[in-house]
């Protein structure tokens, strides 16, 4: 029979460099030297100065933090697989950092002596080691990434040269010139113009630019009669021409029409008039250049008649979305944009809809987004949430009133799901009765979650209370805003019933920070980012910040910072919330994107081990503010 243990031991390794390179006999050669230590948190596993040990170690379960203790900073943290306390031993020196448990943790001791002859039978083992030691980068924890959590690991500059969406995207012009000669008539010039559907002419001499006459030249000196039609180009032809190399930025290109107060730039071999022209650059091919730029897209959007002509349009922000992405851009920045094209399309369909309707709205109302796009963290698309609250009307005009504004939500919500918003499969939209409703209604509507909550009422609450006007009259949100959080205010028994539904999704992690994965169903074996990650911090923020009685902040990771400013004895603890808030949400995005879904379930064997990392280094945020809903809101009372 086996050694069960070492097997399990080599099982483990052969997925980790420099072992993964190992063949399957010296795998369990080393394995059965291997000594299995447990190391309870907050444990030292060497210091500072200490004489090295025999062995050096890897993370089987765990994590640990290695220190300097004199700069008191995390210089690295070993994660499943990491090793750790080697280098001191092949420099025969001894530890130059403090090795701490930042959990319990399950280590593999590995003897050096046992260890040596690998390195250097295997050439790949040694490469590995002398990169390893090389680099002290290989995770978001070193010293230069100390204070960012996550995926935020660049900084946002807007001057940053390896921002390509800002400063960087090339300019893309037609290389197709069409040129004439300083004699030739403005009448021929502009019968030439016409014809090929062009913005100006270059004038050449000898193979080489040396003026442009462009539409405006027409326009300002042959419509109104300073020159004949009949006069030669070089009479009115701006010259010299202004010369730029053809890998212009677009923010290059931008600057230099401004600068030189010109529509048209010449684009040379060199860069120089001496050079062969390869193109001319117009502001319009600027205008196309900037495709994915929020403003552009903006103006599109408004412009757009009709839904089918916004549907597109969307295309545009998911390929920014993806854009931003790739650069790292931080994800608050992030999500403020993508939320505002978001919120353009939305008011656009409104407005397109309030167009079909036959008579102008009878009161003043206002469209609420609801659920993740009242918060501002719909990135991808998602199902719709929304609601239409209206000025109360006498009772006898109620009926009337609501069947307008049914009749105005179908269409809006018809239109959503024309661009892309898929219905919500619960029927929570404004073209149902129930999201339709008087100022007064939703008053009594919500007021009796508040003062009776059961499962549902605390469940319609937790959507209900994220959301956000998206259009319409600002006061009529913000009456039902206040109105909610001093009903919240008079009957505190309602935020427990709500921390008691936050505690309701399960941890993310298990023992040893396992990940918890769906045991059955279409999922099966996938980890759910949405319920186990995500919502735990979005349910947590939402009782927080009813229980300060802060209205007006929807938004996840905003919510946590003002907690952070209101509340200083746990600001961080909320400040660590929101930025795994942010995290998760880029993580989910990513995979949204990757995926061409919603990003919700993770296969954990198509993630990198840095990727797990990254998630798991939230569970820990995760726990901590369940436990603080746990005990402030006294939850064990209601349940």
């Amino acid at each position: 029979m086996g050694n069960v243990i070492s097997e399990r031991i080599a099982d483990f390794l052969k997925d980790f460099p420099p072992f993964n390179v190992f063949d399957k006999n010296q795998l369990h050669e080393l394995a059965v030297e291997v000594t299995v230590m447990y190391k309870a948190k907050n444990t030292v596993v060497f210091n500072v100065d200490d004489k090295a040990l025999d062995s050096f170690y890897v993370v089987h379960k765990g994590a640990v933090a290695l220190w300097s203790t004199a700069e008191k900073v995390v210089i690295d943290i070993c994660d499943e697989g990491d090793i750790f306390g080697l280098r001191p031993l092949i420099a025969q020196d001894n530890y130059r950092l403090q090795a701490k448990t930042e959990e319990e943790s399950i280590l593999y001791a590995i003897p050096i002596e046992i260890f040596k002859p690998y390195i250097k039978k295997n050439e790949r083992v040694m490469n590995f080691l002398v990169e390893s030691f090389a680099s002290n980068t290989r995770n978001p924890y070193d010293k230069n990434h100390k204070g960012q959590l996550l995926g935020d690991t660049a900084q946002f500059n807007p001057n940053n040269t390896g921002s390509r969406l800002l400063d960087l995207q090339p300019v893309e012009f037609s290389g197709e010139i069409t040129s004439a000669t300083e004699d030739t008539t403005i009448k021929t010039i502009a019968q030439k113009m016409t014809k090929k559907g062009i913005g100006a002419m270059l004038i050449e001499k000898e193979d080489l630019p040396i003026g442009i006459l462009t539409d405006k030249d027409l326009r300002n000196k042959i419509a109104t009669g300073d020159f004949s039609i009949d006069a030669k180009a070089k009479s009115l032809m701006s010259s010299p021409v202004i010369t730029y190399p053809p890998n212009l930025t677009i923010t290059q290109a931008q600057m230099a029409m401004m600068k030189n107060n010109i529509s048209h730039l010449v684009l040379t071999e060199d860069g120089t008039v001496n050079a062969k022209a390869v193109g001319i650059l117009s502001k319009h091919d600027i205008m196309l250049s900037l495709g994915n730029n929020p403003a552009v897209l903006v103006k599109a959007i408004k412009r757009a008649r009709s839904c089918e002509e916004i549907k597109p349009l969307r295309k545009g922000v998911v390929n920014l979305l993806r854009g931003y992405l790739d650069q790292n851009i931080p994800m608050a920045l992030v999500s403020k944009i993508i939320s505002e094209l978001n919120d353009a399309c939305i008011k656009q369909v409104i407005e397109l809809s309030l167009a079909q309707m036959e008579k102008e709205p009878p009161v003043k109302f206002a469209w609420l987004a609801m659920g993740s796009q009242g918060r501002s963290e719909q990135l991808l698309h998602t199902d719709q949430d929304n609601a239409l609250l209206f000025e109360d009307v006498p009772k006898s005009k109620f009926e009337s009133t609501r069947a307008y504004f049914l009749d105005l939500a179908k269409k809006i919500t018809l239109g959503l799901n024309t661009i892309g918003y898929d219905y919500c499969p619960a029927d929570m939209m404004a073209s149902n009765p129930k999201w339709c409703n008087s100022l007064s209604g939703f008053k009594d509507m919500t007021s009796k979650w508040i003062v009776r909550p059961g499962p549902e009422e605390v469940l319609l609450s937790s959507i209900f209370f994220d959301y956000n006007r998206a259009y319409g009259d600002k006061k009529l949100v913000s009456e039902l805003s206040h109105f909610i959080f001093d009903t919240v205010e008079k009957y505190p028994i309602f935020l427990s019933h709500l921390a008691s539904s936050a505690l309701m999704n399960p941890s993310p992690s298990g023992f040893f920070r396992q990940f918890l994965i769906e045991q059955d169903g279409e999922h099966k074996d996938f980890f759910d980012l949405k319920k186990r990650a995500l919502m735990p911090l979005v349910d947590a923020a939402r009782v927080l910040i009813l229980s300060h009685n802060i209205p007006d902040i929807s938004n996840t990771w905003e919510r946590y910072e003002k907690l952070a400013e209101v509340e200083l004895s746990n600001k961080d603890i909320y400040m660590a919330c929101s930025y795994a808030s942010k995290a998760l949400l880029k993580f989910r995005t990513k995979q949204g994107l990757l995926h061409n879904d919603s990003g919700r379930y993770i296969s954990l064997e198509k993630l990198s081990k840095e990727e797990k990392m990254k998630l798991k280094r939230t569970f820990k945020t995760i726990k901590e503010i369940q436990e603080l809903l746990n005990i402030r809101f006294m939850v064990s009372r209601v349940r």
